[in-house]
């Protein structure tokens, strides 16, 4: 039985470069783990496809994850720098045995981050990362591959491309996007060069912005965790549709023409209306989690659909619509996942969704982007050292009486952050000052408990 997992977090091992978990040691190690718990067979060879962003940093943990794994007799196909879904993609299209992606998404150039894939294409389950960090802490000298079958190294030199034509095919035929102006945003990211391809060769004019990495600049006022980059840019060109994605371009938001930003509840519920309407929405049903607005689950009833919700994170979103055959999902923040043609999250496929409900309705961004009234909702993190509050009774209570005020007109939402000794807070309701109230009151209890 594995024992619980320290390295893996929520998405993958994730931590400031060059400090543990992010050493040279730590990722050799994991090569080696990981090499050796997907070598099912001695009777062929086995492949790894790795990837990353375009973190300085990148360049030191691929080289010690190819090290880890020629050592352990697996062999490294390197892509370069692509957006985690096209790992995910050709790890299928290549019968690779694993997939890695070196990217800390959305954080700052400081951190970066190591995704592993299955052979296929989904991200691994919790159990599986817990076996591959017990062989961590093994020794493997003696598992170790003999000097003739120590793995070979090549790359791939047509990645890029066959992943284009992957996005591409995810565009409704017979569409294009002639006439359309689009900025897109790619965070100096790891799709820097395929994003603005993509959209150029379905007949856009592309005006780029964040697609100039220099290794210490991604996410860096750019990208979908700074819209207001892309908001400005879309009102200075006049453009008619505005794309930001993160760093490694599994999320996405999109600006309409007048420079307004949507986020990933509204992109959520324009594709399952439309793909309703053309009887592609399986089960009538799309996957969301807890952060996701009241007023989006709302709309979606009214128009004969039900949400439902998961815990925060884009492989719970994926688990649970894989248990119920949905093939929409996604989380608020703009993890799209659209699983006909995606085992992740893609920001590029799903702005493509989004275009081509403009295209086809000859109706602005403005107009289909905004698919329902959001409820007022607040956030707000509280910070801690010591003991996670989150077992107090104080807290208990405090989230009793929160339930009670909003009286089935709202919810409360606690959460523990994954990677950082924070609580998060999230109201919402119908009534802004109730959720101001609530807020308030909640956060002063955690702070009153955790002493600060």
């Amino acid at each position: 039985m594995a024992t619980k997992r320290s390295l893996f977090g929520t998405d993958g091992i994730r931590g400031t470069a060059n400090t543990a978990p992010m050493t040279v040691e730590i990722a050799q190690r994991l090569g080696q783990a990981a090499g050796l718990y997907f070598m099912r067979s001695q009777n062929r060879r086995h492949s790894v496809v790795l990837g990353k962003d375009t973190r300085l940093s990148g360049y030191m943990l691929e080289c010690a994850l190819v090290a880890g794994f020629l050592s352990a007799g697996m062999d490294v196909i390197l892509v370069g720098p692509l957006p985690t879904p096209a790992i995910a993609m050709l790890t299928r299209s290549l019968r690779a045995d694993l997939g890695v992606m070196v990217s800390a998404s959305h954080n700052p150039f400081t951190d970066n981050g190591i995704k592993l894939f299955g052979p296929d294409g989904f991200k691994l389950s919790d159990e599986v990362e817990g076996e591959i960090e017990d062989l961590m802490g093994q020794d493997l000298s003696g598992r170790l591959a003999s000097p003739a079958q120590i793995g070979r190294a090549s790359r791939l030199t047509d990645a890029a491309g066959r992943y284009i034509e992957n996005a591409k095919a995810s565009f409704p035929r017979g569409l294009r996007l002639d006439g359309l102006k689009i900025v897109i945003d790619c965070a100096n990211g790891s799709a820097y060069r395929v994003a603005p391809t993509a959209l150029w060769e379905l007949g856009a004019e592309v005006i780029k912005i964040g697609c100039a990495p220099d290794g210490l600049n991604i996410n860096d006022g750019v990208g979908s965790t700074h819209p207001e980059t892309l908001c400005a840019a879309v009102r200075e060109h006049g453009a008619d549709f505005g794309i930001a994605l993160d760093g490694d371009a599994d999320r996405v938001l999109i600006a309409d023409e007048n420079g307004d930003l949507v986020d990933g509840d509204q992109i959520i519920g324009l594709i399952a209306a439309f793909w309703k309407q053309h009887g592609r929405l399986r089960g009538n049903t799309v996957v969301t989690t807890v952060m996701s607005n009241m007023g989006l689950e709302k709309a979606l009833a009214e128009n004969g659909l039900e949400l439902q919700r998961t815990a925060v994170g884009d492989r719970y979103v994926v688990e649970r619509m894989r248990e119920i055959g949905a093939n929409l999902g996604g989380e608020q923040s703009g993890h799209m996942v659209l699983s006909d043609y995606a085992t992740t999250g893609d920001g590029l496929i799903a702005a493509l969704q989004v275009l081509a409900v403009s295209v086809e309705t000859k109706r602005p961004a403005s107009e289909i982007c905004r698919f329902f009234t959001p409820y007022p909702q607040l956030l707000k993190n509280v910070r801690y050292s010591g003991t996670s509050p989150m077992s107090s009774p104080d807290l208990a209570a405090a989230k009793a009486w929160a339930d009670e005020r909003l009286a089935g007109s709202g919810r409360l939402v606690l959460r523990a952050s994954g990677t950082e000794p924070l609580i998060r807070v999230m109201v919402e309701a119908q009534d802004e000052a109730l959720v101001h109230e609530v807020v308030d009151h909640v956060c002063d209890v955690i702070r009153a408990i955790a002493h600060v």
